[in-house]
């Protein structure tokens, strides 16, 4: 029988005090991987969401509110702003700004949001279509790949929203027309997955905006009237209607436009703070707001991470605890194995093998448990936010912690391991 054989034998002598020593280190191990974790994978949502996004504009209010609703859609929108008040944001003229893409946001379908946009917000993340087309006329909807796959919808299906963000069968638009689904998007693994797009007329036109449909079919297709690219000018040939752009429609109200800048420069730095002091429009910088948002949940994290590694040095406590006692009792058995030609090293290891062994099966359990939960808790999440998360990565900084785990199974380990090296046969056994 070798020396791990041996050693996984006289830790099942005392399974109780072997299953406490791999319960409190797996806990600590699991709690330090669980923040990894939810913190890797948030950083990766926002910074896909937010990049190439600078400004966002919107009803006065919160600006994080603003932001969080607008760009990640995790919250209710502050109000909605009149496009004639956000007119000069939306022309393609401005000087400053690349590409203004607006959204009207308030209804949903089964929890997903239902958002009036433009084909801007297709060119921002890149996305296409997988099956069938991109919307073309009111009351059609392009699907995210996420809502398509969750709610099984296809080209050619027809539903009614939802008047507001919560899945409520009594405030469905009975009286309203139904949306016809004309495509579903490819994954991108960005928030528009998560998304039913089409244009701001569909919008207006199921809360009642009769004009909405006379000059629908702009707002519809009408990327060319948002899509700031230098040197761009409206592209009217697919549409007479295009005639029309969205900037024009001053009686209409949106909910927020996300801005891209042109360039970054002193006077797209004093935007924000131009807008909010002169109009009663409301800017916010997305970086700024979600930097301070993370600050917030740092604080939390560092928390949880340091929580976790007290547990893991408790736990360690635990280990040489219970090895020490171990070997207390069994002092004479290792006298008994030096007689039969142990050499002192090999009792040195065969105890050290213990703290490795119970480190490396509570690092298993640990790491078991951090991602069985964040797969638990993603489910959760998804319902709640429609926001997806996975249990099923490993990151580079879990090998380091299955190093330092190792490593403090070997530390606690070590005093035990030398006495166990350092056992005096005849004493021992003249003692019995």
């Amino acid at each position: 029988m070798n020396l791990l054989q041996l050693s996984w034998k006289n830790l099942i002598n005392k399974p109780l005090t072997m299953l406490l020593s791999l319960l409190l280190f797996a806990l600590g191990v699991g709690l330090i991987s669980l923040v990894f974790i939810l913190e890797k994978q948030l950083d990766q949502q926002f910074e896909k969401n937010m990049q190439g996004i600078d400004m966002v504009i919107g009803a006065k209010g919160s600006p994080l509110q603003l932001v969080l609703s607008s760009i990640f859609h995790l919250d209710a929108p502050t109000g909605n702003i009149n496009i004639g008040e956000a007119r000069a944001f939306l022309r393609p003229e401005h000087p400053l700004i690349k590409r203004a893409i607006p959204l009207a946001i308030g209804d949903s379908y089964s929890g997903y949001r239902i958002i009036g946009t433009t084909r801007a917000i297709i060119e921002h993340y890149e996305a296409s279509p997988a099956e069938g087309k991109l919307w073309e006329n009111p009351m059609e909807v392009t699907v995210g790949a996420n809502v398509a796959e969750r709610l099984g919808l296809r080209p050619g299906d027809q539903f009614r929203s939802t008047h507001g963000l919560d899945d409520n069968e009594d405030l469905v638009h009975e009286d309203a027309a139904a949306f016809l689904v004309a495509g579903i998007l490819a994954p991108t693994g960005a928030v528009i997955d998560q998304l039913i797009l089409t244009s701001p007329a569909s919008v207006w036109e199921v809360h009642g905006h009769e004009e909405a449909g006379n000059t629908g079919e702009e707002a519809a297709s009408g990327e060319e009237g948002h899509d700031h690219d230098a040197g761009e000018t409206h592209d009217q040939e697919h549409s007479p209607a295009l005639q029309r752009p969205l900037y024009e429609m001053t009686e209409q109200d949106i909910t927020a436009i996300l801005i891209q800048f042109k360039h970054r420069n002193a006077r797209t730095l004093n935007m924000p703070r131009m807008i909010n002091e002169n109009t009663p429009l409301m800017a916010a910088n997305p970086s700024y707001e979600i930097s301070k948002l993370f600050e917030q949940l740092g604080r939390g994290e560092r928390i949880l991470r340091i929580l976790g590694i007290v547990i893991v040095i408790v736990s360690s406590f635990s280990i040489f605890i219970s090895l020490y006692n171990s070997l207390k009792d069994r002092r004479y058995e290792l006298a008994i194995m030096r007689t039969l030609g142990a050499s002192p090293w090999r009792l040195f290891f065969l105890i050290l093998f213990e703290g490795v062994i119970l480190a490396a099966l509570g690092y298993l359990l640990g790491i078991l448990l951090s991602h069985g939960g964040i797969e638990i808790g993603a489910r959760i999440a998804d319902d709640a936010y429609q926001y997806p998360f996975t249990g099923r990565t490993f990151l580079t900084e879990e090998v380091w912690l299955f190093v330092g785990a190792l490593a403090i199974g070997v530390i606690a380990a070590l005093i035990p391991a030398f006495e166990a090296r350092n056992t005096d046969i005849h004493r021992t056994l003249a003692e019995g």
